[in-house]
């Protein structure tokens, strides 16, 4: 069977794509990464919740700071990106809901207001936006380099604050020399796939 996605977009989006570890100078500029986000805005989130914050850091003084919570390992290619972006979960998400869910604006009250519930939903539906986010920034030609190691306890208190937990670290850009490792295997989908 094949998909209704043009091979093509099915190769840039996924295919093709991969974590980028180099990047060239070129600017990422705020046109595009707001139409990152006009695309990414409409993937489904439970209750609409949308929680996922997007923090970017443009500035060669907020570069620095974030460069010194990152791991080792990811330091030079943070510093060097055209563009990094910091994704964090909204654990007050529930304060938009009246507006995002308004078929039903006492989800706000009925289903969040207790702050475990809404950080475990925050969580996982932010998460997935970043998902969204990740492939967004290859519909727009870019390459991105998602990252999870850096000091969260760092990042949260240098960029957030106690209601904003970090998810990831993402550079972003046209991808330089080398830019990618080899591809790693895959899991077969009946390795992944079960039928109950």
């Amino acid at each position: 069977m094949s998909l209704a996605l043009d091979p093509a977009a099915q190769d840039l989006l996924f295919r093709e794509a991969r974590t980028a570890n180099t990047f060239t100078d070129e600017p990422v500029t705020e046109e595009q990464v707001q139409a990152i986000y006009d695309l990414v805005k409409y993937g489904p989130t439970a209750f609409n919740q949308s929680p996922l914050r997007v923090t970017l850091v443009r500035s060669p003084e907020a570069r620095e700071r974030l460069v010194q919570h990152m791991a080792e390992g990811n330091r030079p290619k943070t510093a060097a990106a055209p563009l990094v972006a910091i994704l964090s979960a909204d654990n007050e998400f529930h304060n938009e809901l009246p507006a995002l869910f308004p078929h039903f604006p006492q989800a706000k009250d009925v289903f969040f207001a207790e702050r475990p519930v809404r950080e475990q939903a925050a969580l996982v539906n932010a998460t997935l936006q970043a998902g969204y986010f990740i492939v967004g920034v290859r519909a727009a030609g870019l390459a991105a380099g998602p990252m999870t190691g850096f000091d969260y306890a760092g990042v949260q208190k240098e960029f957030l604050d106690d209601d904003h937990t970090p998810l990831m670290v993402v550079n972003i850009g046209k991808p330089g020399d080398d830019a990618w490792f080899p591809r790693s295997p895959r899991l077969a989908y009946e390795d992944v796939v079960t039928t109950v």
